[in-house]
């Protein structure tokens, strides 16, 4: 039997503590100009590809209410620039978990720590 489920991401959910303060580095650093608010702990970003949400994940927390993290790169953004892109960050302050590798990538952790691959295209 072929699978029903296809061989498609529609969009990646990325745990945040403040949704608004996400929202804005978020936008700042992917040059994200629209999206929507849903359910209070949503921010749909509009985005080019697959989507993404950010999402305060109140379902999702630990008995101490502490939100999980994406403690590996699981999710990469592309760029026509890895030094651009690198600079950019840096001079943004964002935490750079890496340097360039390779020529081609490099890793470096949002505001609630988790980890983002930047790999140019």
């Amino acid at each position: 039997m072929k699978s029903p489920i296809k061989n498609k991401v529609n969009l990646v959910f990325i745990p945040v503590t403040d949704i608004e303060k996400s929202k804005k580095w978020y936008s700042k650093m992917l040059g994200i100009e629209d999206g929507e608010f849903h359910f209070d702990h949503l921010f749909v970003a509009k985005m080019d590809g697959a989507g993404m949400i950010l999402d305060t994940m109140p379902m999702w927390r630990d008995e101490k209410g502490e939100l999980p993290r994406l403690n590996v790169p699981a999710i990469q953004f592309g760029t026509d620039n890895i030094q651009e892109s690198y600079q950019f960050m840096k001079e943004n302050g964002v935490e750079l978990v890496t340097d360039i590798q390779h020529d081609h990538f490099f890793v470096i952790k949002d505001p609630d720590g988790n980890m983002l691959m930047v790999c140019e295209d």
